[in-house]
């Protein structure tokens, strides 16, 4: 099997500044635990890139998968000292090299430079959200993402985490009259999250949104809801807890968490340690997911493994990752909205009850079988010259 290169650029990058791991980061992890052993860190700056020797891979790799506080001086360290010029063709030809989390596909000729080096990129491809709906997405990210799928294009092999990111990838394509690479759907699989406490996190019945708040997760629509289920039910409404970081263009969303009628109904945590989420969602009447648009959906899959329930989006990711069983109700349904969750307030609500009993059918993606269709995958682009 050909060497293999892992990209960490953006996992680093976020580290140094210390910022939690999103589930793209996550996804970026379980690639460096899957591939520790065979693999070595590719670190890039602007269009400059450096290879770790396979003895310093494996020390950022561990720093990676368990950091310390002091974990932030590792990197400069092992870059400075060990690290070897991607230019080098002959080390490096015939490296398959995995860009799992979209970073420095924005430069136009990222994947031919590596192609020309003889490096085989293989590109996970989350979801095309720019490009389908930019209006929930920051000014000229649009552009920058018809450049990061035209690499995708370009590259040795593409991995997309559904059915309905491939699709979306495919029509791309087509009408940008490419064709499109050798390419696998692999579900991700969640979290691997502690036990859950058997005590609940707080008293009265609460739902959780869980998710950097930005407008695409529709937030303020929840919000809204909420007020009104105040006004309907007074002190008897249930709570609601958002677990996530801040994200772009969300003051009016902030501004709506700290107003004065939702004080002491919701409560905002930034930062959540593993094993206060899955206490949190093992507990939850249900995780709220009223997205606009998902390329996958990872608090569903974590929600579902804990046997939680889900009033989710009616997306077509969504019903692909699970089915039936959640409960589906259209983004814009403020009425729908506020309806599922004043039946759900009753831990033995009939509308619960049935979908707690529909989770049998649930089957949660692992990366064991993730990674059988990658090496796969590898198997077979690793004949190709």
């Amino acid at each position: 099997m050909d060497e293999i290169l892992i990209d960490t650029t953006r996992l680093l990058g976020r580290y140094m500044k210390g910022r939690l791991p999103t589930g793209v980061d996550r996804v970026c992890l379980a690639y460096i635990r899957h591939f520790a052993r065979r693999a070595r860190v590719v670190v890039r700056a602007g269009r400059r890139s450096a290879v770790l020797s396979r003895s310093a891979s494996e020390r950022l790799f561990d720093g990676l998968l368990n950091p310390s506080s002091k974990f932030y001086l590792t990197p400069l360290r092992l870059i400075g000292k060990e690290a070897l010029c991607i230019r080098s063709r002959r080390k490096l030809s015939g490296s398959f090299l995995f860009n799992t989390g979209h970073s420095g596909l924005e430069l136009q000729d990222y994947s031919l430079r590596l192609r020309r080096r003889g490096v085989k990129p293989i590109c996970m491809v989350h979801d095309l959200i720019p490009i389908t709906n930019p209006e929930y997405c920051r000014a000229g990210e649009r552009d920058k993402h018809i450049v990061r799928m035209n690499n995708v294009l370009l590259s040795s092999g593409v991995i997309a985490n559904s059915q309905a990111t491939l699709d979306e990838l495919r029509y791309f394509a087509d009408k940008a009259g490419l064709s499109l690479p050798p390419a696998v759907v692999s579900h991700l699989a969640p979290a691997v999250l502690p036990p859950p406490s058997s005590k609940r996190p707080m008293a009265s019945p609460y739902f959780v949104v869980l998710g950097t708040i930005e407008p695409r997760k529709n937030h303020l629509m929840l919000l809204q809801v909420w007020r009104k289920i105040i006004g309907h039910m007074g002190g008897n409404a249930p709570r609601l807890v958002v677990i996530g970081q801040r994200g772009w263009e969300c003051k009016n969303i902030m501004d709506s968490l700290n107003c004065d009628k939702l004080r002491g109904f919701v409560t905002k945590l930034s930062a959540c340690p593993d094993a206060d989420l899955a206490t949190y969602l093992k507990h939850a009447q249900a995780l709220l997911f009223p997205s606009f648009a998902e390329g996958y959906g990872l608090p569903l899959v974590e929600s579902l493994s804990l046997h939680a329930p889900v009033i989710a989006s009616d997306l077509p990711v969504f019903r692909e990752i699970a089915g039936d069983i959640p409960d589906y109700i259209c983004p814009r349904d403020e009425v729908g909205w506020m309806k599922h969750i004043e039946s759900f307030t009753a831990p033995d609500a009939p509308e619960r009850v049935a979908q707690l009993n529909r989770m049998s059918k649930f089957v949660c993606p692992s990366w064991l079988t993730h990674f059988e269709a990658v090496e796969d995958m590898l198997e077979q682009l690793s004949h190709v010259h």
